[in-house]
C-alpha cells in the first residue's frame, strides 16, 4: 500500500566518516537528497554535497580506501565541519514549505544520524531533523517481512528491478549513494 503524507519532506542524508564514532573521528563528507510527494508518487529532488576538513584526530587507515578522500583532498577541497552544517540546515529550511516538516533518512540510519546529530550539538546548533530518523532497511524489513539479514541493498535490487545502483567509482560518494538512498525510499513508499 503506498504512503502518501503531503506534510513529510524526505531528506535522504548519507556521509562518509573516518571512523567508527563521532568525537573520536570526523564526518569527512555529508550528502542529502530530496524526496517529497507530488501527485499520485514520491519524486527526487534537490541535492546538496560537501566535504569537510577534519576536525578530529581519528583517522582509520582502513576506511580511506572505501571513501577514496584523502586528508591532503579534503585540507585542499574541504570546508569546515561548522560550516557543513550550516550548509545542510539551510539547505533543509530552502526544501521546505509553511507547514511541512523535515525527516532524515538513511540506509543504516543509526549510523548517519548519530554522526549529524553529534556534530550539531558539538557545534552547538540544533539539529534539523530533532531526534526523528527513518531507516530504509528498517522500512524494507516490515514492508517485505524479511529477516534483517536479507534487507541489504543487493536483495531490493532484486525486488525493485529499477533500481540502479551507483556506478562503482561512485559507490560511498555521499550524494550518489544519498541519490540510491532517494530512490530505495521512493520504492518501498510507492510500491
Amino acid at each position: 500500500m503506498p504512503v502518501r503524507d503531503p506534510k513529510t519532506v524526505y531528506f535522504c542524508v548519507d556521509l562518509e566518516a573516518s571512523g567508527p564514532v563521532p568525537g573520536l573521528f570526523n564526518m569527512i563528507s555529508v550528502g542529502a537528497v530530496v524526496v517529497r510527494l507530488q501527485g499520485d508518487g514520491h519524486v527526487r529532488g534537490a541535492e546538496l554535497y560537501r566535504e569537510v576538513v577534519p576536525e578530529f584526530p581519528g583517522w582509520d587507515p582502513e576506511t580511506e580506501p572505501i571513501h577514496k578522500l584523502t586528508r591532503a583532498h579534503l585540507a585542499a577541497h574541504g570546508v569546515s565541519t561548522k560550516q557543513a552544517l550550516s550548509d545542510l540546515e539551510a539547505f533543509v529550511k530552502a526544501n521546505l514549505q509553511p507547514g511541512e516538516r523535515p525527516l532524515f533518512v538513511g540506509h543504516n540510519a543509526p549510523f548517519d544520524w548519530m554522526f549529524v546529530a553529534w556534530h550539531y550539538a558539538w557545534a552547538e546548533r540544533d539539529n534539523p531533523f530533532g531526534y526523528n530518523a527513518l531507516d530504509t532497511k528498517a522500512l524494507f524489513m516490515g514492508r517485505h517481512m524479511l529477516p534483517w539479514k536479507q534487507c541489504n541493498k543487493e536483495r531490493l535490487a532484486e525486488l525493485y528491478p529499477q533500481l540502479q545502483p551507483p556506478p562503482a567509482e561512485l559507490v560511498h560518494n555521499a550524494v550518489a549513494d544519498a541519490r540510491f538512498q532517494a530512490d530505495i525510499l521512493i520504492a518501498l513508499l510507492d510500491g
